[in-house]
């Protein structure tokens, strides 16, 4: 296969230029599209090509499990649009914070993480690491002291996600970065509510990014996805024995789907995070909201360091996101809500071009309990909206209907 490497350095490329041609590697054939390569396994020329191959002495796919050229493109795209050395990609992104961690991990080992994360991230540090002798230290994330306290002899990983899910709260990347190194520790940052078109992790100290590419990757409800990123001394040593033998693959179906859904993800989240913002504010001053969380607004508990970290890589804020939370006061208010939305669809999903809603308490947070969930703030009357693509004044009328309903 012949590499698109016309138009100079891909690494010099603009974001849009990354996301339309990065990564591609056409066949003979010289298709325009990116090729769908739905094979499991791969011919030799001779035994003896087959011996070099496995040997790793010729570069080349093994087996689909391991590598497929579709998966590649996708990989490939989304390492240069993130600035990493190297990308893998699995089936979900719930396949990807787990190898994540484990892949860092062994028995005695400690972690640290912010309270606030998605339910299945808790059930991963609180249920199954314990089982082989992982212990970790929930934190309030906002609080950077609280990270340095939390630093045992033994602590491995530092894991972040900022924005957390569901409150969208907002954790120092750079600052925390800087005491998981000094404690000879790895930064993990969950990125997938800020994208990596609205903030760059490893600019600000992580050494390994998670995506969900289920979320706003994709973008279209379609498929399934998730990905790690690296350096690739460090995805190799942590994470390739792993991905070959535990099986996480993405299928080559789905890593097409993301590859050509990157292809317009800085429109989106641009275009998102833009009516995002438009609705907050249009909404914040709703006698029926207690409180509302979004990062662009200077009245969110850490603007500041949104505003600082939620750049692009560039020197401004560049958006705040496509996630709005707010807090009707009770379980009965938010469900009246959600059930007087006509435009806006409840579901548990989010980053869709379609607009979603969703119960944290009672859905992607069900999982925790009722304590752990007091921990963070969630209280039953939050609820979680991922704005589309509809229009903003659409959007808007939907939302002030069922704020009256509620």
């Amino acid at each position: 296969m012949a590499g698109d490497d016309k138009g100079g350095s891909p690494a010099d490329w603009e974001v849009a230029t990354r996301l339309v041609r990065g990564g591609t590697a056409r066949s003979q054939f010289g298709e325009t599209a990116e090729a769908l390569f739905l094979t499991q396994s791969y011919v030799y020329d001779s035994a003896e090509g087959a011996n070099a191959r496995f040997a790793g002495e010729d570069p080349g796919f093994i087996y689909t499990r391991y590598g497929n050229p579709t998966v590649k493109m996708f990989e490939d795209r989304l390492a240069l649009l993130e600035g990493a050395q190297a990308c893998r990609a699995q089936a979900s992104g719930m396949a990807s914070i787990h190898l994540a961690l484990m892949g860092l991990l062994k028995a005695g080992d400690h972690v640290v993480a912010g309270r606030c994360l998605f339910g299945s991230c808790r059930w991963i540090l609180n249920t199954w690491a314990p089982r082989f002798g992982i212990e970790t230290t929930f934190v309030d994330a906002p609080d950077v002291d609280a990270w340095r306290q939390a630093v045992r002899p033994n602590t491995k990983v530092f894991l972040i996600e900022s924005p957390a899910n569901p409150l969208l709260e907002i954790t120092d990347i750079a600052a925390v970065s800087a005491i998981a190194h000094e404690a000879g520790a790895k930064v993990i940052v969950d990125n997938v509510f800020a994208t990596p078109i609205l903030q760059k992790p490893f600019q600000l100290g992580a050494d390994v990014v998670v995506y969900s590419a289920t979320k706003h990757i994709d973008g279209q409800g379609r498929v399934m996805g998730g990905a790690i990123l690296g350096d690739t001394a460090l995805i190799d040593e942590a994470y390739r024995d792993p991905i070959r033998h535990t099986g996480p693959a993405l299928s080559p179906f789905n890593a097409w789907v993301l590859l050509n859904g990157l292809v317009t993800l800085d429109l989106r989240v641009r275009a998102q995070s833009k009516t995002a913002a438009d609705l907050a504010d249009r909404i914040a001053g709703s006698q029926k909201i207690k409180a509302l969380r979004y990062p662009g607004r200077p009245d969110h508990p850490q603007y500041e360091v949104a505003r600082r970290q939620m750049t692009g890589g560039t020197n401004e804020m560049i958006g705040g996101g496509t996630l709005i939370a707010f807090d009707l006061g009770d379980q009965a208010a938010a469900f009246r809500f959600l059930n007087a939305l006509e435009l806006v669809d409840i579901s548990n999903n989010l980053g869709d071009a379609k607009s979603m809603a969703t119960h944290p308490t009672t859905t992607t947070h069900r999982a925790m309990t009722e304590e752990q969930r007091l921990e963070i703030g969630l209280t039953p009357g939050w609820v979680r909206v991922s704005v589309g693509l509809e229009g903003a004044h659409d959007l808007a009328r939907d939302l002030e209907r069922a704020l009256d309903a509620a």
